[in-house]
């Protein structure tokens, strides 16, 4: 069976499919009254002109997101024009790696989490976390993001980044006995992410996700 994220109480039954769910922000819908003012978005591309099949450098803004050779994020998103939305993008892309390096690592305190999260997105990191620590698992695979958009608030502090995850290729492996747990693709693989990113006060270009908001089987994103 394949294993994914899910909330900490889901995870006590281990024969459930682990599926990454909304937390820290309500519920699994966002509204135009998640980013006050946010009336824009980029067009949303249908394929990147060059796929990011490798990680982002090992410490940007001074913090580790090295990730083992077999755990890999790939983000197929083009940037959009506006500075902000670009950097939030970025750092969109560095609080996954930074979920799947607390994973990794087996804690929920590491520094990049902290620095690539608050309030509710601080909240479902650790919650994801803990789940494939409680579980026992790693992962291992290709996990791929695609199918970005980006709209900002009028007052430049805030921007919600939304787009599609496919897990098909991306496992659970137990720490124990290296057993990789596979499944057959199928809808459930598919989700759709709403990130609201927020700007760090005394940082230029940190951004931190501070909602998170998923669509699980979601069929947009096949």
């Amino acid at each position: 069976m394949k294993r994914r994220s899910l909330p900490v109480a889901a995870a006590l039954v281990a024969s459930a499919a682990l599926l990454l769910t909304a937390c820290g922000g309500g519920d699994d819908k966002s509204s135009d009254n998640d980013i006050a003012g946010a009336d824009q978005s980029t067009e949303t591309p249908k394929e990147s002109a060059t796929p990011s099949t490798a990680p982002a450098e090992d410490k940007p803004d001074g913090v580790d997101l090295s990730l083992p050779k077999d755990m890999n994020l790939v983000f197929d998103w083009k940037k959009p024009e506006d500075k902000n939305e670009a950097a939030a993008m970025d750092d969109t892309a560095n609080f996954f790696r930074a979920i799947y390096r607390g994973v990794d690592k087996r804690t929920a305190k590491d520094a990049a989490v902290a620095a690539y999260s608050t309030g509710g997105g601080l909240k479902y990191a650790q919650t994801q976390i803990d789940a494939w620590i409680e579980g026992g698992w790693t992962a291992t695979g290709t996990l791929r993001h695609y199918d970005v958009t980006t709209r900002s608030a009028d007052n430049g502090t805030s921007v919600e980044v939304a787009f599609c995850a496919d897990s098909s290729k991306f496992y659970g492996k137990e720490i124990k006995t290296n057993k990789v747990l596979t499944t057959e693709p199928s809808i459930k693989d598919f989700d759709y992410y709403k990130i609201i990113m927020t700007k760090y006060p005394t940082a230029d270009d940190l951004w931190q996700a501070s909602k998170v908001f998923v669509e699980t089987k979601a069929e947009k994103c096949q």
